[in-house]
């Protein structure tokens, strides 16, 4: 009986590591540390495992690009992601290339071509809406490159992904103005169906439900994330006979326009409402309050996504269907106490 050839697989297993590091071993030893390097190599010797150059290359077709997708680069959320993103796909000797999706050039059909594997080598997708592209990049190809989701997700589809806990947060936000003694609570919400509206509103009526307060839905106001509805959910606010003593937007920018509206109208946060924002972007430290808001540890976010999507393409089907099957990863948050909240008044 012929013994079989050894794989990858028993080379990883010889060397107590997976089988992405000996990829990465062997393919970028400046990428693995020495000590690992050594250990690799000491198991191929030992497996007698050889590495089969035509098929590797045949299998990869590498291009040196990596494609990040996002949904708005004008807004400022994104930027500490994509640096992170950046800081660590350049080293490891791709082209990071940034796609805005909600720019016309952006096509469905041009998002479609970056699903094929001549086109980039990996993925990371910021934005959860392209349910309908990765259908149709499945059906149109046998293989995508390996696709990452970071911030948003496709919570059906199992695609590896790397986020927060959007439901928790929301409950902070919650939580800290029930600490305060607020009975009337409202909550700015982000564009319909979007997966982060969801959760965000399902952790703020839960926590709305967990303090025995009444949900009122006159006090959930639509947004879609930017300035504007922010400001739209302000006017929305100071026309109602009975307001809600504290706001939590699901956004930042969200706040921060329903904020200036109030201000424009002669009421200031926290004396007229007690505001809170979600994401912790740049200026909410800055602006004026500065903003009580569930941090986002983005950089962080923007580093893991770009570092299991480098794991992924140097590994094999068996590591892509691992990565799947292993879940989200998802990191810690936490509430910036600021000055846009205050006991309410009695």
């Amino acid at each position: 009986m012929i013994k079989p050839l050894p794989r990858i697989r028993d080379v990883a297993t010889a060397a107590g590591v997976s089988t992405a590091t000996v990829s990465r071993a062997l393919s970028h030893p400046e990428r693995v540390s020495k000590e690992t390097r050594e250990r690799v190599l000491a198991a191929v010797e030992k497996t007698g495992y050889t590495i089969n150059y035509a098929a590797r290359n045949l299998r990869r077709r590498r291009t040196g690009s990596i494609v990040v997708l996002v949904p708005n680069l004008a807004n400022p959320f994104f930027s500490a992601i994509l640096s992170a993103i950046a800081s660590e796909i350049a080293p490891a000797g791709y082209n990071v290339l940034i796609a805005d999706t909600a720019q016309p050039p952006h096509s469905e059909q041009r998002i479609l071509e970056y699903l094929n594997n001549n086109r980039a080598d990996g993925l990371i997708l910021l934005d959860g809406t392209l349910k309908g592209v990765i259908a149709r990049g499945q059906e149109t190809s046998s293989s995508l490159p390996p696709l990452i989701f970071a911030c948003e997700w496709l919570s059906e589809d199992g695609y590896p992904s790397v986020r927060i806990d959007n439901s928790q947060g929301a409950r902070l936000a919650i939580r800290h103005l029930v600490e305060l003694g607020h009975t009337k609570i409202g909550h700015v919400m982000g564009p319909p169906e979007n997966v982060l509206t969801v959760e965000r509103r399902r952790g703020a009526r839960d926590a709305i439900l967990e303090a025995d307060l009444e949900i009122r839905e006159d006090w959930f106001f639509p947004g879609d994330f930017t300035m504007a509805s922010g400001a739209g959910a302000a006017r929305a606010w100071l026309s109602l006979k009975e307001r809600p003593t504290a706001v939590f937007c699901s956004s930042d920018e969200m706040a921060f326009g329903f904020i200036s509206e109030l201000h424009r109208n002669g009421l200031e946060v926290p004396d007229a409402v007690s505001v809170v924002g979600f994401d912790d972007i740049e200026i909410s430290k800055r602006f004026v309050p500065a903003l009580t808001t569930v941090h986002q540890p983005r950089a962080r976010i923007g580093r893991k996504a770009a570092r299991l999507l480098l794991d992924l393409i140097d590994g094999d089907d068996e590591d892509r269907l691992a990565a799947r099957a292993a879940g989200p990863e998802i990191l810690p948050i936490e509430l910036v106490l600021r000055e846009s909240t205050k006991a309410v008044r009695t």
